[in-house]
């Protein structure tokens, strides 16, 4: 990152110091920090909560008033262990972000307790410029009422994460008294699409980034929201009622008995989702007269395919994507989503018509519209959610909001990917996507990397990859192959060379979603576009 490495050059000519301790910990509460302060430094020993010897600093940035006439602020937390490697990750955030998570550097594949940090790198992670509790008497919908003040929206979207790596550099490097080796991005979901923005936005920062199935579409994601709590009430009187649990079992069941031969080996795993959607009838599922068991009602599966082909206005334009049919759509995971959360204040409402109805309104939209935070008013927004007056909103812009919010949360280049600067400073983009992802649809992500593709070429694998995960949903869980090291593909990218290839990826034997039979097998996670099928004694990419 050149103008950053630039701030902190002075810094980086001090000798260099192999190892931190408990006093330089504590010396930490004394460094000085442009534009900030630093609010605490404590040390965490190796123990039970931390895994290794660490110094946790904790600071401010950017503080400043609204034009909410509320305070807001960049808090975030860098962690700094004693035995560094050289390496400095910043840990992008999920969801709303709104609250300093541990920084660990964990990510979805790896083993727990594993992550950057136990691995001797540097963490940052911050709230993104503001604080999800801030407005306990909105009640569900106050985590969303940052989207109301343009420069939260703005630092939410893209322009906190410049400011945290700053600043996180000029600590480390201050800390540790001497420069940093490796700069690395890493998330998912939301923090996915972090990822992918800084990608496009800042080109020369990060040696690697890791974007674990990227909310990149995130403002026309939340359509989807109401396009579902529609679909699903047409069919029934609440969201949970609308598909029992047994028989969202059985469009996985039908799915897996069109599609599971198609990687030459019947075991449950449908490890060839693209090529399913051409083997998979929906009409299959409908009960023939006299059936009823094992099969769904037309109106139902009607419901379904609506939902899978994704919202269009009235003229029948696509307002997002359409999506696979998988049959992780059976994973707890996708019911918590899309149906049904054990939640007690949400009112067994899924995530989407609490979280996401709050977000579609006062964050994604423009101008933000008023919604209130009981889980029967956040529905019913979405309930009267209308496509053609409410969809556009997602890109329009107003003189309090000048940039939309498709341009603040998205790649400024989503359409027509080139990510020059990126791969001008030759950086290393490692994508991860689950079939069953009920938030953001892998089709979007598989167009986005064929629109990089064909602007790049046969040259694209030297600078970005993607890993499909055949069955997972949004994070581990679902029929698939679901723990696996990319954060270990990336770093050895970065500082080897060592181009990825097929990852072998575990079916955790603690992974109750998945066929009992393939519990603790492995699998390979293929790079985009190649499909693991059985070969011989195993599987291989082709």
């Amino acid at each position: 990152m050149k103008h950053l490495r630039t701030s902190v050059a002075a810094l980086a000519m001090l000798p260099c110091a192999a190892i931190a301790s408990p006093e330089a910990c504590e010396n930490a509460a004394g460094l000085s920090l442009e534009g900030g302060k630093i609010t605490g430094a404590t040390y965490a020993p190796k123990g039970e909560e931390s895994p290794l010897d660490h110094c946790i600093v904790t600071a401010t940035i950017a503080e400043r008033t609204g034009t909410d006439g509320k305070p807001y602020a960049i808090r975030f937390e860098l962690r700094l262990p004693d035995d560094w490697t050289g390496a400095l990750v910043h840990q992008f955030n999920g969801g709303n972000d709104g609250e300093v998570k541990p920084a660990l550097g964990t990510i979805a594949g790896l083993a727990p307790g594993d992550g950057a940090l136990a691995r001797g790198m540097a963490v940052v992670s911050s709230d993104a410029g503001h604080a999800g509790d801030a407005n306990p008497e909105a009640g569900l919908a106050g985590s969303n009422l940052f989207g109301k003040d343009f420069e939260a929206r703005k630092n939410y979207g893209y322009a906190a994460v410049p400011q945290v790596q700053m600043a996180a550099e000029a600590l480390t490097t201050a800390y540790y008294e001497r420069d940093i080796d490796y700069r690395y991005g890493m998330g998912v979901s939301n923090g996915g699409r972090h990822a992918m923005v800084a990608a496009s936005r800042m080109g020369d920062t990060f040696d690697g980034l890791l974007a674990g199935f990227p909310g990149f579409n995130l403002p026309r994601a939340a359509i989807q929201h109401a396009w579902d709590v529609q679909a699903f009430l047409s069919v029934g009187d609440t969201l949970p009622g609308a598909f029992s649990r047994e028989e969202m079992g059985v469009v996985a069941a039908s799915i897996v008995a069109a599609c599971d031969g198609l990687d030459e080996a019947e075991d449950g795993l449908v490890l060839d989702p693209m090529g399913c959607q051409s083997a998979f009838d929906p009409a299959s599922m409908i009960c023939a007269e006299g059936q009823n068991s094992d099969c769904l009602s037309a109106d139902k599966v009607a419901a379904l395919e609506k939902i899978h082909a994704g919202p269009t206005d009235s003229a029948g334009n696509a307002l997002y994507s359409d999506w696979v049919w998988d049959p992780g759509i059976a994973s707890g995971g996708w019911r918590f989503w899309k149906l049904e959360s054990p939640v007690p204040p949400w009112e067994q409402q899924p995530i989407i018509a609490v979280m996401g109805a709050g977000s579609l309104a006062q964050v994604f939209s423009t101008p933000p519209s008023d919604v209130g935070g009981s889980p029967a008013e956040l529905q019913a927004f979405l309930t009267s959610y209308d496509f053609d007056q409410e969809a556009p909103k997602v890109t329009a812009t107003s003189e309090a909001f000048p940039e939309s919010a498709v341009e603040l949360m998205t790649p400024p280049d989503m359409d027509d990917p080139m990510l020059a600067d990126f791969v001008a400073a030759g950086g290393k983009l490692v994508i991860f996507h689950g079939s069953a992802d009920p938030v953001f649809s892998i089709l979007d992500t598989v167009g986005w990397y064929d629109r990089l593709s064909e602007n790049l070429g046969e040259a694209t694998r030297n600078n970005v990859v993607f890993y499909p995960v055949p069955g997972m949903q949004h994070g581990p869980g679902g029929p698939a192959p679901d723990a696996f090291d990319l954060l270990t593909v990336l770093t050895d990218w970065v500082e080897d060379g060592t181009a990825p290839g097929p990852v072998t990826a575990t079916v955790r034997a603690d992974n109750q979603e998945a066929p009992e039979a393939v519990r603790g097998e492995t699998r390979p996670l293929c790079l985009y576009p190649e499909v693991a099928r059985a070969s011989g004694d195993g599987f291989a990419c082709e």
